[in-house]
């Protein structure tokens, strides 16, 4: 079942023993995908469901799976549930169970301690609701088809873009604002589709609108952005257009902000990784914000797949020159930016 599908159903649907929120891997897609913030609002609703707030203490556990025992989670999970219909166990970072060797190395008895709940899923107990959140998950593991078997398999994909900006506006119009589409589009392209970031971003821009019923694009593009981040896109734009004049401007009044030299030069690697993920495509592209690959789409195309080597060598040289000698740091960072500045298009260590 997909996640989407189960938080339409969850107020209705007959409980399952276990259930089991996991990533999703498309037909065709390299790896799966994993949305944190869908996995835990489907686990927020089942719980709400069952388990009375005045009792929480007493019907309601949570574990982590890298952290506890697994016999400990057994016995809680055995034990009848004391004033309430059900006991609701969640168990986060259940990917241990797949076989990570400390929840799988074998004891005395030859058992490892995962296999008594390997046990316990193959009859688990109908008056207890045991919740897993794995991150990752082998779908050949013996603790996955034990899920399969006698529970529920709830994938959680990470959202496609268009998916992500419904998800987006109901987020919004759920505390009682209006949003206009250039607004949401204009959001989604800052943060990528990763609804923590999305979440984030929406928190923002609530309290930045106050009083005010509707999101604008000019609000998210005043709430979401800061003057650190503003300076570095003119940073970005002076060393792609080979314009060291501006650059060294740029620089100076990032370092007249307050901002430390070490901060700076970890910027402005951040600012090339960025440029490298776009240069690069596929996987190390698709790591990148829409809004981020926009803004150093031109340091990529000055630079050139086969020159960030060398980019990336003078960030390093740099750290060691501020770190190990007496050099004025300032004076570093500057001698950096003019290097990837050259107009020859690269950068050239040393």
């Amino acid at each position: 079942m997909n996640v989407t599908d189960f938080l339409e159903r969850v107020d209705t649907l007959d409980p399952k023993p276990v259930y089991l929120f996991c990533p999703h891997k498309a037909p065709r897609a390299r790896e799966a995908t994993f949305e944190p913030v869908l996995a835990m609002r489907a686990v927020d609703r089942l719980v709400a469901r069952f388990i009375d707030p005045s009792l929480s203490d007493l019907a309601y556990s949570s574990y982590h799976a890298d952290e506890t025992d697994p016999g400990e989670i057994v016995e809680t999970a055995e034990t009848l549930p004391f004033l309430a219909e059900r006991r609701v166990i969640l168990v986060r970072k259940a990917e241990a169970y797949e076989g990570d060797a400390s929840s799988n190395a074998k004891g005395r008895s030859g058992r490892r301690p995962v296999d008594r709940l390997l046990a316990y899923l193959d009859r688990p107990c109908e008056s207890t609701i045991l919740l897993f959140v794995a991150e990752r998950m082998d779908r050949r593991s013996k603790f996955y088809k034990a899920c399969d078997k006698n529970g529920e398999i709830v994938e959680c994909p990470e959202l496609r873009e268009h998916e992500a900006l419904l998800w987006a506006r109901r987020e919004i119009e759920s505390q009682g604002k209006q949003v206009q589409a250039a607004a949401l589009t204009a959001l989604i392209a800052r943060t990528g589709t990763r609804l923590s970031d999305v979440e984030n971003a929406i928190r923002v821009l609530i309290s930045y609108l106050g009083e005010r019923e509707t999101l604008e694009e000019a609000d998210v593009v005043a709430a979401c952005s800061d003057v650190h981040e503003e300076n570095a896109w003119g940073l970005t734009d002076a060393i792609a257009r080979s314009d060291t004049k501006e650059a060294l401007r740029v620089l100076r009044e990032i370092v007249q902000s307050g901002a430390n030299e070490f901060q700076i030069l970890g910027q402005i690697t951040w600012l090339l990784r960025s440029a490298y993920g776009v240069a690069a495509g596929g996987e190390a592209g698709r790591q990148v914000k829409p809004f981020v690959a926009g803004k150093v789409r031109p340091l990529a195309e000055k630079l050139g797949l086969a020159k960030f080597r060398d980019a990336f060598a003078l960030c390093t040289e740099t750290d060691l020159l501020m770190r190990s000698t007496g050099v004025d740091r300032v004076l570093a960072l500057e001698l950096l930016v003019v290097k990837l500045a050259t107009p020859r298009g690269g950068a050239r260590s040393g």
